[in-house]
């Protein structure tokens, strides 16, 4: 991008093909849109992650209007997301089917965040937004032996991330509609991981200090400055409860990562 209008004008654009696609899930005509959508996310993930656009972004009058369209396209990509995960399981459950560049995106930030978040076969973790496809729990899964579970609010998701799941082999994998405060298993977690699309995840991170064990590990996905367009951004915690143990920027990632513990 040479200049701010020019990226100004980019947003708008990716406003308007977002909203199109929504409109036609809404109204239950996407077929034939499908590979657009999966093409609009790719290149929309390929925006936030281009060094030249995140300088431009910091030329951009951050003014209401601007403030707005930021929360419309993080909702709006948010969505699509989510309408293009649940396809891509229903395709994977029927076929093979190849991964998009936006699936590949979310592996190398998940190669990166464990290897700064040690966990073993004997650790618990828990996923907090596990989506139709849980590439994290899967990935976690295969990777290390933990035991994993999966919470989400959104049923038709669930469904399909258990049998994505079971079609791999993994039937250890719990997938559920469950607050954090209903899990039985709460107090036996040591790692939580919260998908950057929860917008109440830091509300969430205020309740599991008590019902967590002391020792609890958090990774915090996020997206700040143009990565904002995509994820929801870091906020402030307590500092009497939480602590920042590291900051894990993936600069070719579509989201970053904190880590934090009990103070």
């Amino acid at each position: 991008m040479k200049n701010p209008e020019t990226l100004l004008m980019k947003l708008h654009y990716f406003a308007s093909k977002l909203e199109f696609l929504i409109d036609k899930h809404n109204q239950d005509q996407m077929v034939g849109y499908y590979s657009e959508l999966e093409e609009v996310i790719d290149d929309y993930s390929s925006f936030i992650t281009n060094g030249e656009n995140e300088n431009q972004w910091h030329n951009l009058e951050q003014t209401y209007e601007i403030s707005l369209l930021i929360e419309k396209l993080r909702k709006m990509s948010a969505n699509c997301v989510k309408i293009m995960e649940k396809y891509w399981a229903l395709k994977y459950l029927h076929e093979t089917e190849e991964m998009t560049d936006y699936f590949r995106n979310i592996e190398v930030c998940i190669e990166k965040e464990l290897s700064d978040f040690p966990i073993t076969n004997k650790s618990k973790v828990l996923v907090v937004g596990s989506g139709p496809f849980p590439i994290t729990l899967l990935s976690i899964a295969k990777r290390t032996g933990a035991k994993v579970f999966g919470i989400d609010i959104d049923d038709e998701a669930i469904l399909l991330g258990r049998k994505v799941a079971a079609k791999l082999g993994n039937h250890t994998i719990q997938i559920e509609n469950k607050s954090v405060n209903e899990l039985q298993s709460i107090q036996q977690i040591s790692h939580i991981i919260f998908s950057s699309t929860v917008n109440c995840k830091y509300d969430i991170l205020e309740q599991l200090h008590n019902l967590t064990k002391k020792d609890v590990m958090i990774a915090m996905r996020y997206g700040n400055a143009l990565k904002s367009l995509f994820n929801y951004p870091m906020e402030t915690v307590d500092a009497t409860k939480w602590r920042i143990v590291e900051q894990i920027a993936v600069p070719q990632g579509v989201f970053d990562i904190a880590l934090y513990q009990k103070v």
